[in-house]
C-alpha cells in the first residue's frame, strides 16, 4: 500500500493529515490519481506568503486571487490592503489562507476521484 507521504512529500502538518483522513479509504491506484490532480491544484503557504509580501510594495490582493477570493482580492487591491492592516494580518495568516484552500481542492478533488471509480 503506497503511503500518501511517499506521492507528495511536500504535505506537513495539518494538511498532511487532512489529505490522510480524506483518502485512507483509497487504493493505490486512486491514491496515485488524487496525487497527481491535487499536486496540480494545490497552493503552497510559501507561495501564498510571497504574493502576500507584494501588498507592502503596493500591489495588494494578489494573495486572495489565487485562493479564489475575488471579492476580497478586489478590496484589498483598491484599499491598498485595507490601509496594510489586512495585508499584515494575511502575512501572520498565509498557512490559514492556503490551507483553507487547499482543504477545499482536496475534497472536490477527493470526490471526483471516488465519483469516477464508482461508476467505471
Amino acid at each position: 500500500m503506497t503511503n500518501i507521504l511517499q506521492l507528495m512529500p511536500y504535505l506537513q502538518g495539518e494538511e498532511l493529515m487532512y489529505v490522510q483522513e480524506l483518502v485512507k479509504d483509497f487504493d493505490d491506484s486512486k491514491l496515485q490519481q488524487f496525487a497527481a490532480v491535487y499536486s496540480t491544484r494545490r497552493k503552497d503557504p510559501t507561495t501564498i506568503l510571497l504574493l502576500t509580501l507584494l501588498g507592502l510594495l503596493g500591489i495588494a490582493g494578489v494573495q486572495r486571487f489565487m485562493v479564489g477570493q475575488i471579492g476580497m482580492g478586489l478590496l484589498f487591491f483598491f484599499t491598498y490592503g485595507l490601509c496594510l492592516i489586512g495585508t499584515i494580518i494575511d502575512i501572520v495568516n498565509h498557512k490559514k489562507l492556503s490551507f483553507e484552500f487547499n482543504s477545499r481542492e482536496a475534497q472536490q478533488v477527493a470526490a471526483m476521484i471516488k465519483n469516477f471509480g464508482s461508476s467505471t
